[in-house]
């Protein structure tokens, strides 16, 4: 070890046999890659065999970091449990995917059909001719907005979806794809919205949470607050550590990063100045691009209902609407992210940017940290979420180097 400190962690939980690999790469993040709280759960074919938690509840209960970025926990800081759950980000993306792909299913939503279909002030500025497609594969044109929100404006559910439809189109909507980090929210949500008269949330907690038994929520209930953890920014550690992945970003990502009036800045600055992630009110607020919380045994728990049976429940995705979420809609270079980015009808797809199961898995990760996804394919189903958020956006070496531990048991890839 040339003398450096690894942090040691009391890994809570149950792997079934053969999956020992996924025990070892959650306890080197812990020792190598600065995780800080963390857990991760795996289905196979409707059947939970990983579910695993360990270090403290809050990203920010650690004490100073050690030799290798991790932070050893402070004294009396409060453990990770079974129930913890904690704001996952943008994998909130492919948890509100579901429902617009259901609605479609059961023949309420035409996703070929302009949005303005079902939201008519949407039409306005040029947008005539955006699909409810191009919301959910990131075609709109509609990554920034002109005047950002305020984080009052943001959580109230008005101003968003109305700074939307009065706005014209960054570009010609349908010829391109650019990451719609923010703006997502209130795209998605209010188109669910106008289809259904009930918030994406509620829905998803009346027709996918509650049956399922999912500790999982976009919009968090005031008696639920106290079962989540606070997140925090934390520093990757260096190469090799953070799984042989590059940790720092190109240089023209780091510049776009850096400019305020870029593309990518705009677009991750939707909400001005930044929101408290950890306050009651954001994590009660119904944001579908970044605000959603969860376990990560309901993550894996929600995917893995998506491609079979679990527990007597019948799979929510019919065939057809699987191959929805996971035929190719976008790819190429992004135009907020500046990396080749794949995405379905509302999920990411397996690519260098955002490497997941295998080559037919779909999912999403979320900056900083979470993710979740399934392999039809295998069957396998997985979820990750941390309280650490170090400086990624769609692979982060925690998750990634759990994801190669799935893969190597079960050889997705």
């Amino acid at each position: 070890m040339s003398g450096k400190r690894e942090t040691v962690v009391d890994v809570q939980g149950t792997v079934e046999d053969g999956f020992e690999p996924v025990r070892d790469a959650f306890a080197a993040n812990f020792a190598r890659r600065g995780e800080r709280g963390a857990a991760v759960a795996v289905y196979r074919h409707g059947r939970k065999v990983v579910d695993l938690w360990a270090g403290t509840k809050d990203g920010d209960g650690g004490g100073g970091g050690n030799a290798e970025g991790a932070a050893a926990p402070a004294e009396g800081a409060a453990p990770w449990e079974a129930g913890t759950a904690q704001v996952i980000r943008s994998a909130t993306k492919g948890i509100a995917a579901v429902v617009p792909l259901l609605l479609h299913q059961r023949g309420l939503l035409d996703l070929d059909a302009p949005v303005g279909t079902y939201w008519p002030e949407f039409k306005a500025a040029g947008k005539e001719r955006v699909l409810v497609r191009h919301l959910l594969s990131h075609r709109a044109g509609l990554p920034v907005l002109d005047t950002p929100l305020t984080p009052a404006q943001a959580l109230d559910g008005v101003s968003g979806p109305a700074a939307l439809a009065a706005q014209a189109p960054v570009w010609e909507p349908g010829t391109d794809h650019g990451y719609h980090a923010q703006t997502y929210s209130w795209l998605i949500g209010e188109l669910v919205l106008r289809v259904t008269g009930r918030t994406l949330g509620a829905w998803i907690a009346d027709e996918i949470s509650g049956p399922l038994g999912l500790d999982l929520w976009i919009g968090l209930p005031a008696a639920e607050q106290s079962r989540v953890g606070r997140i925090a920014a934390v520093e990757a550690p260096p190469a090799p550590a953070a799984s042989g992945l590059r940790v720092r970003p190109k240089r023209a990502v780091a510049d776009a990063y850096a400019d305020p009036t870029s593309l990518t800045s705009r677009a991750f600055a939707a909400i001005s100045p930044a929101p408290d992630e950890n306050a009651p009110e954001y994590r009660a607020a119904e944001l579908p691009a970044s605000a959603g919380i969860a376990t990560a045994r309901s993550l894996a728990r929600c995917y893995a209902a998506l491609i079979g049976a679990v527990d007597g429940h019948p799979r929510l995705f019919a065939p057809a609407t699987l191959t929805l979420a996971r035929t190719e809609e976008s790819a190429g270079l992004d135009r907020t992210l500046l990396v080749t980015t794949r995405f379905g009808l509302g999920f990411m797809l397996h690519g260098p940017a955002s490497p997941l199961l295998g080559p037919g898995s779909f999912g999403h990760p979320g900056r900083g940290g979470a993710l979740a996804c399934a392999d039809p394919e295998s069957g396998m189903a997985f979820g990750y979420v941390t309280n650490g958020m170090q400086r990624n956006v769609t692979a982060d070496p925690r998750a990634q180097a759990l994801l190669r531990a799935v893969s190597g048991v079960v050889g997705c890839a």
